[in-house]
């Protein structure tokens, strides 16, 4: 951030009295300009014994696979931006059921949280955003091309619990893969 968007006058990264952190500071105005996390919400659309899964039509991770989810605009709750982002991305109707993942993401300045929910109909078709809608057993499941390490783990943890036959809460963090 070069710019504040109160008045437009440069701003400086400094501590401002009384925080602990870095903050972009107007010279002018004084406004202090925070940035937090962005949420990520979703969900795990469950139609009979298979889900939904969604191949990504933008970057990051174009052409991969992922459950449907997105950033929340303001305004709105997690379940209404799970819902949202179904339709946006698959054009499917859902009923949003239990939290079922939370994932903090800081390298990313990200937090993942994944609802399970239940297809309303089986009228899926891809949305803007989306190359392909599909609706997936898990021996079909493309496990080699997931788009994130956030979906891989959250299916991990859905089929385990299927098969015990008890969903629970999973919450997790996902470091930076390393390069070697």
């Amino acid at each position: 951030m070069k710019f504040c968007s109160n008045c437009g006058a440069p701003v400086t990264l400094r501590v401002p009295p009384g925080d602990t952190l870095p903050r972009h500071v107007c010279d002018a105005c004084h406004a202090i300009h925070y940035q937090n996390p962005r949420m990520v919400v979703g969900c795990i659309a469950e139609w009979e014994d298979k889900i939904l899964l969604c191949r990504r039509g933008i970057e990051p991770r174009h052409g991969l696979w992922t459950v449907p989810a997105g950033y929340m605009e303001n305004g709105e709750t997690t379940f209404e931006g799970a819902m949202r982002e179904t339709l946006e991305e698959a054009n499917a109707r859902v009923e949003i059921g239990p939290l079922y993942a939370l994932y903090n993401i800081p390298h990313i300045s990200q937090v993942y949280i994944l609802f399970r929910a239940k297809l309303l109909d089986e009228n899926i078709k891809a949305g803007a955003e989306t190359l392909e809608v599909r609706l997936f057993c898990e021996h079909e499941i493309p496990w080699d091309q997931l788009a994130f390490a956030t979906i891989r783990n959250t299916l991990t943890h859905y089929y385990n619990d299927r098969r015990q036959e008890e969903y629970k809460f999973h919450i997790g963090t996902i470091e930076p893969t390393k390069k070697g």
